[in-house]
């Protein structure tokens, strides 16, 4: 009889683990059909592609980053050729060819340098002349510049920082003061000196 009740206790524990178990696996079937879902809601872009589209996006900028340095440089050496000229292989020349490659050179600068004071003076000339155009404008459109103008009270002594000034710079507080001696010169002769004795000490 003890028999019977135990296989049925047991039975019932293997009956409730069982549901238990069903359960669990209908919640587990759930969360993995809700998680394909929001998968496929997301589209294409999974994080591991967006971690790879990422590190293609920065290999891609960093080639197109080199090839405009390597663009800029290249221009760069054009233009300096152009302007400057290739330069001269002065290893294994003559006195001759050395002093007119320098004599060149120093075409060259000076040409350059009158040209750059020519265009200096053309561009001050036209500064002037917008300046002098906008000015025109202005008038023509009564638009004039007014000065800025500070505020002042009415009731503020105008005097006042000036009288300040007046007894900071007062001239008789910067004389110095000059001790004068209880005796003249001439009082200071008829002194007998301590060295000569007085007449009345002599006898």
């Amino acid at each position: 009889m003890a028999d019977d009740e135990k296989r049925r206790i047991d039975e019932a524990k293997k009956a409730k683990q069982a549901e238990i178990d069903r359960k669990r696996a209908e919640v587990r079937k759930r969360m993995e059909e809700a998680s394909k879902a929001k998968k496929a809601k997301k589209g294409f872009m999974t994080p591991d592609r967006k971690k790879k589209l990422r590190l293609l996006l920065r290999k891609k900028a960093a080639e197109e980053l080199k090839k405009e340095q390597e663009r800029k440089a290249a221009e760069r050496r054009r233009i300096i050729e152009e302007r400057c000229g290739k330069p001269y292989d002065v290893e294994d020349g003559s006195e001759a060819k050395i002093k007119n490659i320098c004599k060149q050179y120093h075409d060259r600068i000076v040409a350059l340098e009158s040209g750059k004071i020519d265009i200096e003076f053309v561009v001050e000339r036209r500064d002037l002349e917008i300046a002098d155009l906008n000015s025109q404008v202005n008038d023509l459109r009564g638009k004039f510049v007014k000065p800025t103008l500070k505020k002042v009270s009415k009731y503020e002594n105008k005097f006042a920082k000036l009288q300040k000034k007046a007894a900071e710079f007062n001239f008789r507080n910067q004389l110095k003061v000059v001790k004068k001696k209880e005796f003249t010169l001439e009082e200071e002769d008829k002194e007998p000196k301590k060295s000569e004795k007085a007449e009345w000490q002599k006898k």
